[in-house]
């Protein structure tokens, strides 16, 4: 090309591409380095424009000083996160693209040569740029093979030999699945051992049943079938997210009968429509032989399942026939707004199955989240399970008085509430709470003292009186929304000392609490440490110190601009960018105002939790725990009264929160890059296993793919977050199904490999279950295929169950 002649349409095209990105980069690095970020992207960027204007010059200069770029952001990119491929893609798939644009023959041919003739000089910037291709794609390759996520490990010889001794599943048969976590104990353990690491493979769908309840047009965004059937009475018993109570063959799947309580749906005010499941009574469950056995004397429903509604009530229905129990409450029927100073439709939502003991029912409920400080109590309640009588009551704001609460007084409005399930130790007498917070959950300033106690705690009470006999608070002053969501497991754990009955805790930040279920006495260290209390919001105050468990999966290093993500180095400046304007000071970061440069704070983490309401699930024989962490921040700020109101609220939990009642409303939503994509680089989700006689990790691998969460259907195996729980057996198989990707999943619990998983017709978050039919002796793995509303997972009604091939079970026998 001569000095006069112009550049064709294809490198003016390219110049023009090349220096749009310089011009993007080094504007928003620029705007990076003024909140104290890297240098690197203005630098970058300048570098874009240089090489640009050399591509519209038509000089082959350009090629060797993309060369030096490539070169230099490859060093940079290995500096800050070593060889993580998924962490290196974003810094370098751009640059490299470019680079081997320049190097195609058709570009290439139309770039300058050197004034001088000659060869040598003439390939000097392609033999550069060619190298600078070559070296970053070796170390593309190269960190393909790097893994520094996983840990690799194997359940010791001495655990995965252990056989059951003495009842681990109080008043359970062995085949059935009778609790929401199988019993009291919500261990999620089923002894049945014909599905096998050799084996699972093998497992095949046997029979799907649909429910055909599917969302309603008045319903709310955030509505899922989250549920876990129970098998007992020779009967599989699940509910629909209208809380239609439904009883299936559990051989066929053959609906037996089903009783449709007909909620109100009229759901503007309902900020949840979700059902996690129903609990089983039996009038005989524990009586000793010889004992006379009412239903000989015409009781009405001695087997019966309790379940709760949506518009606050609690019904009992005869599990035999799905008629409802009129000698229960009211025709069947107890209304749980009684008592209540708070009376509004969808303030009140009971998501979860109460603890059934056998001379009493627990039963909590959930709050409208974030909305007012005027909400109905988060009074627990023990009523009589043949009546319906109330036994008891305790409210957290005045915890004393537990005397069944007279006509016309009220409960404390907004008092600490449980959305979750509970567990029962009837031989030591108590029921264990996983306690929520009083709402709202990010601002505390004006709290109730004395239900202050017992926020985000776990709450033993007497089964007989529902007296608190131990209380352990697992964060201090929560205004992170660190409540406790999952069913706390029992277990008896082995010990130098002997085996200590203990309950073990899993929580949204990431530590699992173990304490010893007696007396409330911690069975692994939680010493306190400080956290940060530099400004907290105006008129809110922090704890100086919080427990930090000894047993956690919270990161060990707080997150910092290097772990921000992307699909390309620009959304990846953008996820900079959006971390330097948010406070953050680890997991403890104090709620905030916006304020000048600061818009919010960076909550990690955030309310999803590493732990969720899926809780864990324990093999009491192998003495194994299994988890299924997340890691997933939100960006909150505090919003002053005067512009929330303003700007009105969702009521929902995602966006702008009301909290009337307080000085601040608050905006939640996720840690997002503009694309759409996690601003926290991957991985997101994991499964892991812990060793309870040591309390260490054995082993941890990265869980779930992108398939169904990418706007392309690809699966790459990044680790995503999944909503629900893990279910184990005693053939050593556990089983997951809630990832952002439509699969259940089989593990051997001896290493973590997957084993076996099977396409689901919808998003599976729930807990799976297994059981073993009375009839054919065959082992049956179920679980619920229906979405979520919040996740985005696509909605369904499909109940999904799986066993090996006949001659597989023949084999095994």
């Amino acid at each position: 090309m001569t000095a006069s002649a112009r550049p064709g349409p294809l490198l003016v095209i390219t110049a023009v591409i090349f220096i749009l990105l310089g011009l993007a980069l080094a504007g928003g690095g620029a705007w990076l380095v003024s909140l104290g970020g890297s240098w690197y992207y203005v630098v970058a960027g300048i570098g874009m424009l240089i090489a640009g204007a050399l591509v519209w010059k038509g000089r082959r200069s350009a090629q060797l000083f993309l060369a030096l770029l490539l070169f230099a952001t490859l060093i940079w990119s290995v500096i800050e996160v070593k060889f993580d491929w998924w962490q290196l893609l974003p810094r370098l798939d751009i640059w490299f693209a470019a680079a081997v644009w320049l190097l195609l023959p058709f570009v290439d041919r139309r770039l300058d040569p050197p004034l001088t003739a000659g060869a040598k000089p003439r390939d000097a910037g392609k033999s550069a740029l060619t190298a600078a291709v070559l070296v970053t794609a070796a170390v593309g390759v190269f960190s393909l093979f790097q893994d520094y996520y996983t840990l690799h490990g194997e359940v010791p010889a001495e655990n995965m030999a252990a056989t059951p001794q003495g009842d681990f599943a109080p008043g359970v048969a062995p085949n059935d699945w009778a609790a929401y976590g199988r019993s009291g104990y919500g261990d999620r353990y089923a002894p049945a051992a014909q599905i096998t690491p050799a084996n699972a493979a093998q497992l095949k769908q046997a029979w799907v049943y649909n429910t055909g309840d599917f969302k309603g047009p008045n319903d709310p965004g955030e509505i899922a079938n989250e549920v876990t059937p129970l098998k007992v009475n020779g009967m599989l018993y699940l509910c629909t997210p209208h809380n239609i109570v439904i009883a299936l063959d559990p051989d066929t799947g053959k609906e037996i009968w089903r009783h449709d309580p007909k909620i109100n749906r009229d759901a503007s005010s309902y900020q949840h429509m979700i059902c996690r499941g129903v609990a089983y009574w039996d009038v005989n469950a524990g009586r000793a032989k010889g004992d006379p056995a009412p239903e000989a004397a015409g009781m009405e429903c001695p087997r019966r399942i309790l379940a709760p509604t949506m518009d606050a009530t609690l019904i009992a229905v005869n599990a035999d026939t799905g008629e409802a129990c009129k000698s229960f409450g009211e025709n069947g029927v107890i209304g749980l707004y009684h008592g209540m100073g708070m009376k509004k439709r969808g303030f009140l939502m009971p998501t979860s199955p109460p603890a059934v003991a056998q001379n009493v029912v627990v039963m909590a409920a959930s709050v409208t989240d974030n909305f007012s400080t005027e909400e109905p109590s988060g009074v627990i309640r023990g009523y009589d399970p043949v009546t319906g009588k109330l036994m008891w009551n305790w409210d957290a704001s005045n915890p004393d008085d537990t005397a069944p609460i007279a006509d016309g007084k009220t409960y404390t409005n907004n008092s600490p509430n449980s959305w979750g399930v509970s567990s029962v130790d009837e031989k030591l007498g108590m029921v264990y709470i996983p306690m929520g917070n009083e709402t709202p959950d990010t601002w505390g300033g004006n709290r109730n003292p004395h239900g202050e106690k017992y926020n985000s705690a776990i709450v033993a009470l007497d089964l007989a009186t529902g007296k608190v006999r131990w209380v352990y608070q697992t964060v201090h002053h929560d205004i992170w929304d660190m409540d406790i969501g999952g069913q706390p497991t029992l277990v008896d754990i082995d010990t130098p000392k002997g085996k200590v009955p203990s309950v073990v805790a899993t929580t949204k930040r990431g530590d699992i609490y173990v304490i010893d279920r007696r007396d409330g006495s911690l069975v692994v260290p939680a010493p306190e440490k400080p956290v940060p209390t530099n400004n907290p919001a105006p008129g809110d105050r922090l704890s100086p110190t919080q427990p930090f468990s000894a047993l956690t999966f919270l990161p060990e290093k707080n997150i910092s601009e290097t772990d921000m993500w992307g699909t390309t180095p620009f959304d990846q400046l953008a996820c900079r960018i959006i971390f330097r304007q948010h406070r953050y000071e680890g997991p403890f970061t104090p709620q905030t105002v916006a304020e000048g440069k600061i818009k919010g704070a960076i909550i990690s983490p955030g309310p999803l939790g590493i732990f969720e309401w899926g809780g864990a699930a324990v093999d009491p024989v192998r003495q194994l725990l299994l988890v299924n962490p997340d890691y997933m921040g939100f960006l909150e700020r505090l919003v002053p009264r005067a512009q929330a109101n303003a700007k009105g609220g969702t009521g929902s939990e995602m966006g702008l929160q009301p909290q009337t009642g307080v000085p601040f409303a608050v905006e939640i939503k996720p840690f997002l890059s503009p694309l759409g994509f996690p601003c926290q680089a991957p991985p997101w989700g994991y499964i892991a296993a812990v060793d309870l006689r040591t309390m260490k990790k054995v082993w941890m691998h990265k869980n779930g793919t992108t398939r169904d969460s990418a706007p392309v259907p690809i699966a790459l195996p990044l680790g995503v977050p999944s909503l629900g729980g893990i279910s184990t057996t005693g053939g050593g198989v556990a089983f997951l199904s809630s990832t952002l990707d439509y699969y259940i999943r089989g593990y051997d619990v001896r290493n973590g490999k997957t084993v076996w998983k099977a396409r689901l017709p919808a998003g599976g978050q729930a807990t799976p279950m297994s059981y073993v039919s009375d009839k054919t002796g065959k082992q049956y793995v179920v679980v619920m295929a229906g979405g979520h509303g919040s996740l985005g997972t696509k909605m369904g009604d499909s109940l999904v169950a799986f066993a090996l091939p006949d001659e597989a079970v023949e084999k095994k026998k």
